[in-house]
């Protein structure tokens, strides 16, 4: 996705008067920084934390479901990558089962997931009492090692070996995601992962055109993008891609 979904969401929220303006441009200064200098900081991504939380607390779930579908509808849907839909359905293709894994909230995490039609999604769970957020996590945010943690939990439940998986990111974050994996993939990656993954060789797809399209080991034709310390990860039983 162009931009982190995240910050798409709270564009949606202000949009709707949901949001304050000093929230809006907490968010929009992280976007900013993010696409300056290709990292995300751990300070915007807990003040993005922490903002959702206290927005979401004592509101309905299912009226934060339906606000979330209206929200990726009107901002989201048109900001992914032509190049992940093309990766995706490549997978999908191939009898693959695609899960996203993203430190969004589960909510939003479930919606896409259903737009595009993956097999599963893994998101940051807010806590629920009666039917009503409470504006606590259930654990921790779907973020960098919690990423790796999650995957490992998935390939138990679901009898799938790592080694034979492949995971795409953009940011150096997502390293402890993408280090358990067989074939682990850099995309539209920031400037840590990016000399990461050349020192380790892992193949690196790039779809943002004012940089040089770099091509190792796939024709950019497949090539894929998520953003915002998003993974795609494809999830598969049989031969490695």
């Amino acid at each position: 996705m162009r931009g982190a979904s995240i910050y798409h969401f709270a564009r949606g929220l202000a949009a709707r008067d949901l949001f304050t303006t000093r929230d809006l441009l907490r968010f929009a200064w992280g976007q900013m920084v993010f696409r300056v200098s290709g990292q995300e900081r751990p300070e915007h991504i807990n003040a993005a934390r922490e903002a959702a939380l206290a927005f979401v607390a004592g509101h309905d779930v299912k009226d934060l479901v339906s606000l979330c579908e209206d929200i990726y509808d009107d901002t989201m849907a048109d900001r992914i990558w032509e190049g992940a839909h093309r990766l995706i359905r490549r997978h999908l293709d191939a009898g693959q089962r695609v899960w996203l894994v993203t430190a969004t909230p589960f909510e939003l995490a479930d919606i896409i997931k259903r737009r595009l039609g993956l097999d599963g999604a893994l998101g940051t769970v807010a806590e629920t009492v009666d039917g009503t957020y409470t504006g606590r996590l259930v654990g921790d945010l779907l973020h960098g090692p919690a990423k790796a943690t999650a995957i490992r939990a998935l390939a138990r439940a679901e009898g799938l070996d790592l080694s034979t998986c492949t995971a795409y990111s953009d940011s150096s974050n997502d390293l402890p995601l993408l280090s358990v994996v067989g074939h682990p993939n850099a995309v539209n990656p920031d400037d840590s992962l990016l000399e990461y993954a050349k020192k380790h060789g892992w193949p690196v797809h790039e779809f943002r055109r004012h940089r040089t399209t770099l091509r190792v080991g796939v024709p950019a034709a497949v090539a894929g993008a998520v953003a915002g310390g998003v993974a795609v990860g494809m999830m598969r039983r049989r031969r490695p891609f």
